[in-house]
């Protein structure tokens, strides 16, 4: 049989801060009372009778000089009256979710409005809440609610003010928003269900439709068990709510492959622990090593202090805060400003209910049972971490340029301002840097000053490692008539020089083109990218040649698989000489029209007939192929068509 237990089962924060307000009151010299039990747990409370912690149910009843606790679940205002009246001292270990609904009850009533209460009228929290105001109503289900709205018992316009019962569920305060929406037309309300509780509640409904039976550990009179029994009941049919181990019975789980344990706010661990072992010990499961009641209950009183990295759980991300529990008496909670350094980012979308999280300790009130949390001090501390190891370790890490100043680039590297001065930001001087600016770039972190926080980035570190890494695989895979796609970095009279990833080999003008050029110029510029083929290298000297006249373009190439002799075609006149005219047959391509296939009768000069530009159809008559020189002629077709007449 697989027993799993829930991790949110047992004390609450609210519960916790209660039970360690007594152990510490019982230590002091006096007598202690708690006004009421302190929690609805008749083994806690039997554990401080036995240290002398007695228990009043009437402020009357407290003895002059005594101390008197005033447990979890609050009292009315009157209460405080009647203990000051007593000349008592007063220890108040009333919830602090539930101190904000008698804050908000108070202040609706001041504002004229109506408080209404959603809870069970009888129970401590709900009375106590009712007590700090003069007037309000309580309603326990939605259909008391909807038949007091609809019974014509408050006008239309009746201002409205709508609290729920800390341990009530989600679903039940759902139904009663949606009601109280339609029915009253000037209503505000507050979600003030204990976020730990919905929690538990939501804990427990997922593990029950995953299991043959449920275990609820909890005293029978106590809110929050009965609900958990409750949700369970919905999706698994075998539930059973027994006080202690000794309620267990065997017949219970038999045939059960999966049982799960939860247990309501008030359920000390010591309890839960001996639930699971005797399951354990009945079905000859792996046994679970006991504890003491005081290392248990250890457990559940952990103390925090400003500066402590601690881990809690996700239970609730709200509008303007994220809470988190810690299994300690305090209420955790993280500002949304202190989620992310990022400002974009949305709490919503990196923190999600039942995550686990490590947060930093900015502030603990224990008088209100709560601690401020911050996740982004904490990343940030890591970060700074990372950032001296990155120096150390020579780390290449990725950022985004957010800005350009005249001294350089800054950087946005994991939240870190990351300063690039201007001469190791990897832009030429004189360049472009404002063009940097949004782009996603590489760098070395190569000084971090935390007192001072600054931070200094080379991306000029990171391009000499890749050029130098490329540098080493280009010399060592070299060879002849290998083809590169390079960058043009710079230009010269007699050539151009070309980055192929890191080696800079040199492209002579005469490799530049097929056709004819002047100067470089003529066909590159600086920062093109062009495909180049190795001609001879030197790895000694570290000299390359490149060639751009790749087999494939060659125009001689081009022309003989596409003309033979005898072929007519459209020529340029591209040069006028005493002995005749050369014309372009294609880019790269000239034949030669010999003064006398110029015309069908004598000329003296070429330029009597033709001029520079002009187009005319010549026939080929003659293919050099060893010397590359082709013959045309004009007088040729003017024959042939003489002939035709």
């Amino acid at each position: 049989m697989k027993i799993t237990v829930a991790k949110s089962a047992g004390f609450c924060f609210g519960v916790n801060r209660a039970v360690e307000t007594v152990e510490a009151a019982a230590r002091q010299a006096g007598s202690v009372f708690t006004l009421g039990p302190i929690i609805h747990n008749r083994h806690v409370v039997r554990r401080f009778e036995e240290m002398n912690v007695g228990v009043i149910h009437n402020p009357e009843d407290a003895p002059e000089g005594s101390t008197v606790i005033i447990r979890s679940h609050g009292v009315p205002r009157n209460v405080y009256r009647a203990l000051e009246e007593r000349n008592v001292r007063i220890v108040d270990a009333t919830c602090p979710f539930v101190k904000r609904i008698h804050e908000i009850v108070r202040k609706a009533e001041e504002d004229g409005r109506l408080p209404v209460i959603i809870g069970t009228p009888d129970h401590p929290e709900v009375q106590g809440i009712a007590g700090w105001c003069s007037h309000c109503r309580i309603f326990e289900t939605p259909e008391d609610l909807e038949k007091w709205a609809k019974g014509g018992e408050f006008s239309a316009g009746q201002p409205i003010c709508m609290v729920s019962q800390t341990t009530s569920t989600e679903n039940l305060w759902k139904k009663c928003k949606e009601i109280a929406k339609k029915q009253f037309t000037n209503l505000i309300f507050f979600d003030t269900i204990c976020k730990a509780t919905e929690y538990r509640q939501s804990e427990a409904a997922a593990l029950s439709s995953q299991c043959d039976a449920m275990v609820i550990v909890g005293d029978a009179q106590s809110s929050n068990t009965g609900r958990l029994a409750m949700i369970c009941r919905e999706s698994c049919d075998r539930v059973v709510l027994v006080d202690h181990a000794g309620e267990l019975k065997e017949e219970f789980f038999r045939g059960a492959g999966h049982v799960g344990i939860t247990a309501g706010a008030s359920t000390p661990a010591w309890i839960i622990k001996e639930v699971n072992k005797t399951m354990s010990e009945i079905q000859n499961a792996e046994s679970v090593q006991e504890e003491s009641f005081e290392a248990l209950l250890e457990q559940s009183i952990k103390t925090l202090n400003t500066g402590d990295k601690v881990v809690g759980t996700v239970v609730s991300v709200g509008n303007t805060e994220v809470q988190v529990e810690l299994g300690t008496k305090h209420a955790g909670y993280i500002p949304y400003d202190e989620v992310s350094n990022d400002p974009s980012v949305k709490a919503e979308d990196v923190l999600h209910v039942g995550d686990e999280i490590e947060v930093f300790v900015v502030r603990v009130n224990d008088q209100d049972g709560t601690v401020q949390l911050s996740k982004k001090k904490l990343d940030g501390m890591k970060v700074w971490d990372e950032m001296s190891a990155y120096v150390e370790d020579k780390t290449t890490v990725e950022g985004t340029i957010t800005e350009e100043n005249k001294g350089g680039l800054v950087c946005n590297v994991k939240g870190i301002r990351v300063f690039i001065p201007a001469s190791q930001s990897g832009v030429a001087k004189g360049g472009d840097m404002a063009g940097m600016v949004g782009k996603t770039v590489k760098l070395k972190i190569t000084e971090v000053n935390r007192a001072r926080r600054r931070v200094i980035g080379s991306i000029r570190a990171v391009n000499a490692e890749e050029r130098s890494a490329n540098r080493e695989k280009i010399w060592n895979e070299i060879e002849d008539g290998k083809k590169y796609t390079g960058t043009v970095k710079s230009l010269t009279s007699y050539g151009a020089f070309v980055d192929i990833g890191g080696v800079d080999g040199m492209v002579h003008v005469s490799e530049l083109s097929w056709n004819r050029i002047k100067t470089p110029a003529d066909v590159v510029a600086v920062g093109d990218q062009i495909d180049v083929v190795v001609k001879s290298f030197d790895p000694v000297k570290h000299k390359i040649s490149l060639t751009c006249k790749l087999p494939e373009q060659n125009p001689w190439t081009l022309f003989t698989n596409q003309y033979k002799e005898g072929d007519v075609v459209d020529a340029k006149i591209v040069k006028l000489m005493t002995f005749g005219a050369f014309a372009e047959i294609m880019p790269g391509v000239d034949g030669l029209i010999h003064i006398s296939q110029i015309a069908d009768h004598r000329i003296g000069k070429p330029e009597d007939e033709l001029s520079e530009g002009q187009v005319v159809q010549a026939k080929i008559t003659q293919i050099d192929d060893e010397g590359k020189r082709i013959s045309l002629s004009i007088r040729a077709l003017k024959e042939q068509a003489a002939d035709a007449e």
